[in-house]
């Protein structure tokens, strides 16, 4: 166990945030923290990092392990340059380096001195157990391989994109070796390639993963634990994101329930009493005391879903039309002679590398850049509504309310007509919340708010730039949902290959130059058509000696592959009837939670197994034909 928490609790004034929380972590844990915006999520990550000391109950730290935290907006050095910022990470190494320089003349002096030699020692242990002396190789190897090429090393970080940062603090963890690594939507401000690089990288990750995201295929391929957050406390899934809803719907149906039974006890009890019957005896008095025992419990308590009824206004048949645009900033071209229109129900994704001007595409699409040639024509009818990454500058003094009842008092939709308040209700705003400073609102609740300021203006062309950052999934899930209704055009700026994958019917890929490739499809087909465009690396052989002719070598089994090829046909029948078996059990657990997780781990390690079978008997059935056609 390398973190344990025990009964934790956490209040801002009033409000209780966590309530009775205990969990605990272990080598190799991959969790997932997931739960609406507000829910306490960052709370918790600030707790476990120690930016937070003031809370209830427990929370410990197994002596020797080091936490690596990963922050959304952690400032870094401004005056510094991307190395100097990684070498900064050895600041107590270099120190101790420093010192034993000067220990060691003063041991030259005085040989006879053991102190002097303990300090030297202690100071050399620092060293060694951070590699000190081989530093400067592990920093240009960790820099290499986080997408920082050479010619970038002394870039100042005050000029660094938010991608770049985010890969800067990363590769800064890496450096550091922690034993659990704790990450803040760590996917935020990364392009495709650099979250599947990522990716692959964690799931190598020998240590202990806490992390925040709203990368619902991140939380799908790296996770083995999904935490959920809701009303103050935590409910534990052994599962990734798919396992992890298929058991949270399993829960609820079971806790449904056992809230019917429980409501058909109540009018059974209830329609006793009223018809008077004496209480007098003991056996009357425990059903009365029973029926208020009933009564009292709460029924299960589920999450608030955003509901968006579809606003829009009229489009007409123009909408924006671009035309041999170029744009560049100084000698470095982002879009080059591009030609496009707009059709009015358009889905299309935009990706491409952090840098290659995505942004720029949707800025000059809403008019807040003029091309440098080329030109930008909007129809008469269209009203855009641009969700932009950096979001509207919010009064946080203003009152939630205020602020959207000054966009519209009222929105049209096809449901009917919905007042400021109803729609603030709908986004998870309550009465109360309606009332707060905006600057009491949590980052992901001020988002969900700029997006409803969007949407009550009824745009007919939606810009999204980055939507998913900062969104819990919930809100994302109804998101995608409404853009399948929205009658308008969508154009989205996304790294999330999930959101795109439901939301695109095209994708346009924004590359080196300027130039801007297009796919149909959505992101996994786009992936697909990259894949085949991309030619297969040409195996270099080498050239038999002149003179001499090849000699072809001969194929065949090892002892061990031979007794492995005899023996797999039976282990993967085992496994599969293991598998089988286990399928009836879980069926049969019932309400029985504790025992249908452990179940489920049993068989995402027996699935694992098979899967590794399975390939492994590819490979051996291929490689015995290939035996038995040399020697036929």
């Amino acid at each position: 166990m390398l973190i344990h928490l025990e009964k934790l609790g956490k209040s801002f004034g009033e409000k209780i945030v966590l309530h009775d929380v205990t969990a605990s972590v272990e080598r190799e844990d991959r969790i997932g923290i997931v739960g609406q915006n507000g829910a306490g999520k960052t709370t918790l990550l600030k707790i476990l990092t120690g930016e937070y000391q003031d809370y209830d109950g427990e929370f410990s730290v197994t002596h020797g392990v080091m936490l690596g935290y990963l922050e959304q907006n952690a400032k870094l050095d401004a005056t510094l340059d991307i190395y100097g910022e990684m070498r900064s990470t050895f600041a107590p190494v270099l120190d101790a380096m420093a010192q034993m320089q000067v220990l060691e003349r003063r041991m030259a002096a005085n040989p006879e001195d053991a102190s002097l030699l303990a300090q030297h020692d202690q100071l050399q242990n620092i060293v060694d157990a951070a590699d000190g002396y081989n530093m400067d190789v592990n920093i240009k190897k960790v820099l290499s391989g986080m997408g920082f090429p050479q010619d970038t090393w002394q870039k100042n970080i005050a000029v660094l994109s938010g991608g770049e940062l985010t890969r800067l603090r990363l590769a800064k963890l890496l450096l550091e070796k922690p034993d659990v690594l704790i990450l803040d939507e760590p996917t935020n401000h990364l392009d495709s390639d650099m979250v599947l690089w990522l990716e692959d990288h964690l799931r190598k990750f020998t240590g202990g993963l806490i992390m925040v995201t709203h990368d619902r295929y991140f939380l799908e391929r790296v996770c083995n634990r999904i935490t959920e957050l809701s009303h103050c406390r935590i409910r534990h899934y052994e599962a990734n994101y798919s396992k992890y809803l298929e058991q949270k719907t399993q829960q609820e149906e079971m806790d449904q329930a056992a809230q019917r039974k429980r409501q058909s006890i109540l009018r059974v009890e209830y329609q006793w009493i009223m018809r008077g019957a004496q209480a007098r005896r003991t056996k009357n008095k425990d059903r009365i005391a029973r029926y208020e025992q009933l009564k009292a419990q709460a029924g299960p308590v589920s999450d608030g879903a955003v509901e968006m009824a579809t606003l829009s206004s009229r489009l007409g048949r123009k909408t924006v039309e671009l035309d041999h645009v170029t744009k560049a900033f100084g000698e470095h071209i982002v879009l080059q002679d591009f030609t496009y229109h707009i059709a009015r129900d358009d889905r299309v994704g935009i990706v491409g590398r952090n840098g290659a001007g995505k942004s720029t595409l949707l800025n000059l699409i809403a008019g807040k850049l003029a091309p440098d040639s080329g030109t930008v024509d909007w129809g008469e009818t269209v009203r855009l509504g641009y969700f932009s990454q950096e979001g509207r500058e919010l009064d946080p003094r203003q009152r939630v309310y205020d602020f959207i009842h000054e966009i519209a008092g009222e929105v049209k939709t096809r449901e009917g007509n919905f007042s400021a308040t109803q729609m603030m209700e709908h986004f998870l705003f309550p009465t109360q919340l309606q009332g707060q400073p905006i600057g009491k609102l949590s980052g992901g609740e001020r988002r969900r708010l700029y997006l409803l300021s969007i949407l009550m203006a009824a745009p007919n062309i939606l810009l999204l730039d980055e939507p998913t950052n900062d969104l819990d999934v919930t809100t994302l899930a109804i998101l995608e949902e409404y853009l399948e209704t929205f009658p308008g055009a969508v154009l989205a700026v996304s790294h999330d290959r999930y959101f795109l994958d439901k939301m695109a019917a095209q994708i346009f890929e924004v590359g080196e130059g300027g130039a801007v490739r297009r796919y149909s499809g959505n992101y996994s087909d786009y992936l697909a058509k990259r894949r085949e465009e991309t030619p297969a690396p040409k195996e270099e052989r080498k050239k038999p000696a002149a003179g001499k002719p090849a000699r072809q070598r001969k194929l065949k089994f090892t002892f061990k592959e031979q007794r492995e090829y005899d023996t797999i046909e039976a282990d993967i029948a085992a496994l599969e009837a293991r598998i089988a078996q286990r399928e009836g059990e879980m069926l049969a657990c019932g309400s029985d939670y504790g025992k249908l997780q452990d179940l489920t781990k049993d068989q995402q390690a027996d699935q694992a197994a098979l899967e590794e079978k399975m390939e492994r008997w590819l490979y051996l059935t291929d490689l015995a034909e290939r035996i038995a056609a040399q020697e036929g």
